[in-house]
Protein backbone atom coordinates (compact mmCIF):
# COMPACT_ATOMS: atom_id res chain seq x y z
CA UNK A 1 0.00 0.00 0.00
CA UNK A 2 1.42 3.42 -0.98
CA UNK A 3 2.32 5.97 1.70
CA UNK A 4 -0.09 8.85 1.05
CA UNK A 5 2.29 11.48 2.46
CA UNK A 6 3.41 12.47 -1.02
CA UNK A 7 4.96 15.81 -0.15
CA UNK A 8 8.41 16.68 -1.55
CA UNK A 9 10.54 19.54 -0.19
CA UNK A 10 13.43 20.81 -2.30
CA UNK A 11 16.09 23.19 -0.97
CA UNK A 12 18.95 24.92 -2.79
CA UNK A 13 21.32 26.70 -0.40
CA UNK A 14 23.97 29.12 -1.74
CA UNK A 15 27.66 29.01 -0.93
CA UNK A 16 29.35 32.14 0.32
CA UNK A 17 32.67 33.93 0.51
CA UNK A 18 33.76 34.94 4.00
CA UNK A 19 35.80 38.08 3.32
CA UNK A 20 37.16 38.72 6.79
CA UNK A 21 36.50 39.55 10.44
CA UNK A 22 36.16 43.06 11.84
CA UNK A 23 37.09 42.90 15.52
CA UNK A 24 39.27 40.21 17.08
CA UNK A 25 40.16 42.55 19.93
CA UNK A 26 36.79 42.60 21.69
CA UNK A 27 37.29 45.82 23.65
CA UNK A 28 33.80 47.06 22.79
CA UNK A 29 32.11 43.99 24.24
CA UNK A 30 31.71 42.08 20.99
CA UNK A 31 33.99 39.71 19.09
CA UNK A 32 34.34 38.75 15.45
CA UNK A 33 31.91 40.60 13.18
CA UNK A 34 32.14 39.38 9.59
CA UNK A 35 31.67 40.51 6.03
CA UNK A 36 30.84 38.25 3.12
CA UNK A 37 28.77 37.64 0.03
CA UNK A 38 26.45 34.89 -1.20
CA UNK A 39 27.44 32.98 -4.35
CA UNK A 40 25.17 32.03 -7.23
CA UNK A 41 27.21 29.23 -8.79
CA UNK A 42 28.32 27.35 -5.64
CA UNK A 43 25.46 25.61 -3.85
CA UNK A 44 24.02 22.63 -1.99
CA UNK A 45 20.82 21.10 -3.36
CA UNK A 46 18.70 18.36 -1.81
CA UNK A 47 15.15 17.06 -1.67
CA UNK A 48 13.19 15.20 0.99
CA UNK A 49 10.27 12.79 0.63
CA UNK A 50 8.53 10.23 2.82
CA UNK A 51 10.18 6.88 3.63
CA UNK A 52 9.93 4.13 6.24
CA UNK A 53 13.37 4.95 7.71
CA UNK A 54 15.95 7.73 7.56
CA UNK A 55 17.81 7.28 4.27
CA UNK A 56 20.28 9.84 2.89
CA UNK A 57 22.20 9.55 -0.37
CA UNK A 58 24.53 11.77 -2.37
CA UNK A 59 27.63 13.90 -1.70
CA UNK A 60 28.34 14.90 1.92
CA UNK A 61 25.67 12.43 3.06
CA UNK A 62 27.53 11.59 6.30
CA UNK A 63 27.43 15.23 7.40
CA UNK A 64 23.78 15.53 6.32
CA UNK A 65 22.88 12.38 8.27
CA UNK A 66 24.31 13.89 11.46
CA UNK A 67 22.27 17.07 11.02
CA UNK A 68 19.11 15.15 10.11
CA UNK A 69 19.32 12.93 13.19
CA UNK A 70 19.83 15.93 15.45
CA UNK A 71 16.97 17.82 13.84
CA UNK A 72 14.54 14.92 14.09
CA UNK A 73 15.49 14.32 17.72
CA UNK A 74 14.96 17.98 18.59
CA UNK A 75 11.51 17.93 16.96
CA UNK A 76 10.73 14.60 18.62
CA UNK A 77 9.89 13.07 15.24
CA UNK A 78 10.30 9.32 14.84
CA UNK A 79 9.08 9.04 11.27
CA UNK A 80 11.44 8.21 8.43
CA UNK A 81 12.30 10.20 5.35
CA UNK A 82 14.41 9.89 2.24
CA UNK A 83 16.86 12.67 1.47
CA UNK A 84 18.61 12.85 -1.90
CA UNK A 85 21.54 15.28 -2.20
CA UNK A 86 22.22 16.08 -5.83
CA UNK A 87 24.90 18.70 -5.25
CA UNK A 88 27.02 19.76 -2.27
CA UNK A 89 29.43 22.63 -1.63
CA UNK A 90 32.99 21.24 -1.28
CA UNK A 91 33.72 20.53 2.37
CA UNK A 92 36.31 22.53 4.33
CA UNK A 93 37.11 24.74 1.35
CA UNK A 94 36.08 28.06 2.88
CA UNK A 95 32.78 28.25 1.00
CA UNK A 96 30.31 27.64 3.83
CA UNK A 97 29.63 23.94 3.26
CA UNK A 98 28.79 23.09 6.87
CA UNK A 99 26.36 25.90 7.57
CA UNK A 100 24.61 25.59 4.21
CA UNK A 101 24.21 21.83 4.58
CA UNK A 102 22.85 22.29 8.10
CA UNK A 103 20.39 24.98 7.01
CA UNK A 104 19.32 23.00 3.92
CA UNK A 105 18.76 19.81 5.93
CA UNK A 106 17.09 21.61 8.83
CA UNK A 107 14.83 23.67 6.58
CA UNK A 108 13.79 20.67 4.49
CA UNK A 109 12.89 18.61 7.57
CA UNK A 110 11.16 21.54 9.27
CA UNK A 111 9.00 22.28 6.22
CA UNK A 112 8.36 18.60 5.50
CA UNK A 113 6.85 18.09 8.95
CA UNK A 114 5.08 21.46 9.04
CA UNK A 115 7.24 23.12 11.68
CA UNK A 116 8.43 26.16 9.64
CA UNK A 117 11.36 27.02 11.91
CA UNK A 118 13.47 30.07 11.06
CA UNK A 119 17.04 29.66 9.84
CA UNK A 120 18.30 31.23 13.10
CA UNK A 121 16.36 28.61 15.08
CA UNK A 122 17.83 25.86 12.90
CA UNK A 123 21.34 27.27 13.30
CA UNK A 124 20.96 27.18 17.08
CA UNK A 125 19.62 23.62 17.04
CA UNK A 126 22.43 22.39 14.77
CA UNK A 127 25.20 24.44 16.41
CA UNK A 128 26.04 26.68 13.46
CA UNK A 129 26.83 30.40 13.41
CA UNK A 130 29.11 30.24 16.42
CA UNK A 131 31.47 32.91 15.11
CA UNK A 132 29.92 34.22 11.88
CA UNK A 133 26.42 35.02 10.69
CA UNK A 134 27.44 35.33 7.03
CA UNK A 135 26.23 31.84 6.08
CA UNK A 136 22.85 32.43 7.69
CA UNK A 137 22.60 35.80 5.95
CA UNK A 138 23.48 34.23 2.60
CA UNK A 139 20.71 31.66 3.16
CA UNK A 140 18.13 34.27 4.21
CA UNK A 141 18.74 37.10 1.77
CA UNK A 142 21.90 36.70 -0.31
CA UNK A 143 23.83 39.80 -1.36
CA UNK A 144 26.65 41.47 0.54
CA UNK A 145 26.25 40.83 4.26
CA UNK A 146 27.77 42.20 7.46
CA UNK A 147 27.10 40.61 10.85
CA UNK A 148 27.59 42.26 14.21
CA UNK A 149 29.65 39.57 15.90
CA UNK A 150 29.02 38.11 19.33
CA UNK A 151 28.48 39.51 22.79
CA UNK A 152 28.24 37.33 25.89
CA UNK A 153 24.47 37.10 25.30
CA UNK A 154 24.48 36.43 21.54
CA UNK A 155 23.14 33.12 20.26
CA UNK A 156 23.54 33.71 16.51
CA UNK A 157 25.49 36.76 15.22
CA UNK A 158 22.91 39.26 13.88
CA UNK A 159 23.02 40.54 10.31
CA UNK A 160 23.36 44.34 10.60
CA UNK A 161 23.77 45.27 6.93
CA UNK A 162 22.71 43.73 3.61
CA UNK A 163 23.31 45.31 0.22
CA UNK A 164 22.55 44.23 -3.33
CA UNK A 165 25.89 43.20 -4.80
CA UNK A 166 26.47 44.66 -8.30
CA UNK A 167 25.21 42.19 -10.88
CA UNK A 168 28.03 42.82 -13.36
CA UNK A 169 30.89 42.11 -10.92
CA UNK A 170 32.46 38.67 -10.98
CA UNK A 171 34.70 36.48 -8.84
CA UNK A 172 37.33 34.08 -10.11
CA UNK A 173 37.65 31.30 -7.53
CA UNK A 174 40.71 29.07 -7.15
CA UNK A 175 40.03 25.80 -5.30
CA UNK A 176 42.82 23.46 -4.20
CA UNK A 177 41.26 20.00 -3.84
CA UNK A 178 44.35 18.60 -2.09
CA UNK A 179 44.13 21.01 0.81
CA UNK A 180 41.55 21.72 3.52
CA UNK A 181 41.02 24.77 5.66
CA UNK A 182 41.18 24.61 9.44
CA UNK A 183 37.89 23.28 10.83
CA UNK A 184 36.17 21.56 13.73
CA UNK A 185 38.12 21.12 16.95
CA UNK A 186 41.29 22.37 15.28
CA UNK A 187 39.54 25.66 14.53
CA UNK A 188 38.40 26.06 18.13
CA UNK A 189 41.95 25.43 19.33
CA UNK A 190 43.33 27.90 16.78
CA UNK A 191 41.22 30.77 18.12
CA UNK A 192 42.34 29.83 21.62
CA UNK A 193 46.01 30.15 20.63
CA UNK A 194 45.80 33.47 18.81
CA UNK A 195 46.79 36.64 20.63
CA UNK A 196 44.23 39.42 20.94
CA UNK A 197 44.24 41.60 17.82
CA UNK A 198 45.71 45.05 18.30
CA UNK A 199 42.88 47.51 18.89
CA UNK A 200 44.15 49.87 16.18
CA UNK A 201 43.87 47.08 13.58
CA UNK A 202 40.28 46.33 14.60
CA UNK A 203 39.49 50.04 14.40
CA UNK A 204 41.02 50.25 10.93
CA UNK A 205 39.04 47.22 9.71
CA UNK A 206 35.77 48.75 10.90
CA UNK A 207 36.68 52.04 9.24
CA UNK A 208 37.50 50.27 5.98
CA UNK A 209 34.08 48.61 6.04
CA UNK A 210 32.04 51.74 6.77
CA UNK A 211 34.00 54.28 4.75
CA UNK A 212 35.14 52.20 1.77
CA UNK A 213 33.59 48.75 1.33
CA UNK A 214 29.92 49.64 1.85
CA UNK A 215 30.03 52.95 -0.08
CA UNK A 216 31.88 51.22 -2.92
CA UNK A 217 29.05 48.69 -3.27
CA UNK A 218 26.39 51.40 -3.04
CA UNK A 219 28.13 53.44 -5.75
CA UNK A 220 29.20 50.36 -7.76
CA UNK A 221 32.85 51.36 -7.57
CA UNK A 222 34.69 48.07 -8.10
CA UNK A 223 38.14 49.66 -7.86
CA UNK A 224 37.46 51.00 -4.38
CA UNK A 225 35.73 47.81 -3.29
CA UNK A 226 38.58 45.61 -4.50
CA UNK A 227 41.34 47.69 -2.92
CA UNK A 228 39.51 47.81 0.41
CA UNK A 229 38.87 44.05 0.44
CA UNK A 230 42.54 43.43 -0.45
CA UNK A 231 43.57 45.51 2.57
CA UNK A 232 41.12 43.67 4.85
CA UNK A 233 42.52 40.39 3.54
CA UNK A 234 46.11 41.49 4.14
CA UNK A 235 45.23 42.13 7.77
CA UNK A 236 43.50 38.76 8.04
CA UNK A 237 46.37 36.89 6.41
CA UNK A 238 48.92 38.48 8.72
CA UNK A 239 46.83 37.73 11.81
CA UNK A 240 46.18 34.08 10.95
CA UNK A 241 49.51 33.20 9.26
CA UNK A 242 50.85 31.36 12.31
CA UNK A 243 47.91 28.93 12.10
CA UNK A 244 47.73 28.44 8.33
CA UNK A 245 51.51 28.53 7.71
CA UNK A 246 51.49 31.74 5.71
CA UNK A 247 49.19 34.32 4.20
CA UNK A 248 47.32 31.58 2.33
CA UNK A 249 46.48 27.99 3.22
CA UNK A 250 47.51 26.81 -0.27
CA UNK A 251 50.84 27.97 -1.73
CA UNK A 252 49.55 27.41 -5.27
CA UNK A 253 46.44 29.50 -4.61
CA UNK A 254 48.65 32.25 -3.20
CA UNK A 255 50.86 32.25 -6.30
CA UNK A 256 47.88 32.46 -8.64
CA UNK A 257 46.33 35.30 -6.64
CA UNK A 258 49.61 37.22 -6.76
CA UNK A 259 49.69 36.81 -10.53
CA UNK A 260 46.05 37.85 -10.94
CA UNK A 261 46.67 40.91 -8.79
CA UNK A 262 49.58 41.98 -10.99
CA UNK A 263 47.49 41.42 -14.11
CA UNK A 264 44.65 43.71 -13.12
CA UNK A 265 42.32 42.03 -10.63
CA UNK A 266 40.47 44.65 -8.62
CA UNK A 267 41.03 42.72 -5.39
CA UNK A 268 42.24 39.37 -4.07
CA UNK A 269 41.96 37.26 -0.95
CA UNK A 270 41.15 33.95 0.69
CA UNK A 271 37.68 32.96 1.87
CA UNK A 272 37.68 32.05 5.56
CA UNK A 273 40.46 29.50 6.30
CA UNK A 274 40.69 28.64 2.61
CA UNK A 275 42.11 27.01 0.71
CA UNK A 276 39.76 28.74 -1.75
CA UNK A 277 41.08 32.05 -3.02
CA UNK A 278 39.20 34.72 -4.94
CA UNK A 279 39.93 37.57 -7.34
CA UNK A 280 37.45 40.37 -8.01
CA UNK A 281 36.57 41.78 -11.45
CA UNK A 282 34.21 44.51 -12.60
CA UNK A 283 32.90 42.55 -15.59
CA UNK A 284 32.37 39.05 -16.89
CA UNK A 285 34.65 39.78 -19.84
CA UNK A 286 37.60 40.74 -17.64
CA UNK A 287 37.04 37.73 -15.38
CA UNK A 288 36.80 35.39 -18.37
CA UNK A 289 40.10 36.56 -19.87
CA UNK A 290 41.86 36.21 -16.51
CA UNK A 291 40.39 32.75 -16.02
CA UNK A 292 41.41 31.61 -19.50
CA UNK A 293 45.02 32.73 -19.02
CA UNK A 294 45.37 31.12 -15.59
CA UNK A 295 43.83 27.86 -16.78
CA UNK A 296 46.35 27.70 -19.60
CA UNK A 297 49.34 28.38 -17.37
CA UNK A 298 48.31 26.04 -14.52
CA UNK A 299 46.70 23.20 -16.52
CA UNK A 300 49.23 20.66 -15.21
CA UNK A 301 47.98 21.22 -11.65
CA UNK A 302 44.97 18.93 -11.83
CA UNK A 303 44.17 19.42 -8.15
CA UNK A 304 43.29 23.04 -8.84
CA UNK A 305 39.79 24.01 -9.94
CA UNK A 306 39.17 27.46 -11.42
CA UNK A 307 35.64 28.85 -11.50
CA UNK A 308 34.08 32.14 -12.54
CA UNK A 309 30.98 33.02 -10.55
CA UNK A 310 28.70 35.88 -9.61
CA UNK A 311 27.10 36.95 -6.40
CA UNK A 312 23.66 35.68 -5.44
CA UNK A 313 21.30 38.46 -4.42
CA UNK A 314 18.40 36.16 -3.57
CA UNK A 315 17.72 33.86 -0.61
CA UNK A 316 17.96 30.09 -0.65
CA UNK A 317 15.26 28.42 -2.74
CA UNK A 318 12.73 26.30 -0.87
CA UNK A 319 10.07 24.51 -2.93
CA UNK A 320 7.22 22.25 -1.82
CA UNK A 321 5.62 19.88 -4.31
CA UNK A 322 3.35 16.85 -4.35
CA UNK A 323 4.83 13.67 -5.75
CA UNK A 324 2.69 11.77 -8.24
CA UNK A 325 2.75 8.05 -7.60
CA UNK A 326 2.70 5.67 -10.53
CA UNK A 327 -0.98 4.84 -10.23
CA UNK A 328 -1.99 8.47 -9.81
CA UNK A 329 0.06 9.56 -12.80
CA UNK A 330 -1.56 6.83 -14.95
CA UNK A 331 -5.07 7.93 -13.92
CA UNK A 332 -4.26 11.55 -14.80
CA UNK A 333 -2.93 10.51 -18.23
CA UNK A 334 -6.13 8.56 -18.92
CA UNK A 335 -8.25 11.54 -17.94
CA UNK A 336 -6.57 13.84 -20.45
Amino acid sequence: MQNKNNKIVKVTAPGRLHLGFLDLHGGQGRLFGSLGVGLHDIYTRLEVRSAAELEITGPSSARAHKYAERMLAHLNIRKGLKMEISHAIPEHAGLGSGTQMALAVGTAISRFFGENLSSSDIARILDRGNRSGIGIGAFNTGGFIVDGGRSSETEVPPVISQLHFPDSWRFVLILDKKRQGVHGQEEKQAFGKLAKMDESISANLCRLLVMQVLPAIAEQNCDLFGSAITEVQARMGDYFKSIQSGMYTSTDVGEILTQLNKQGAKGIGQSSWGPTGFAIYSSETDAYHALKEIRSKWQSKTELELIMCRAKNEPAQVLMENEKYEGEAEMQDQAR
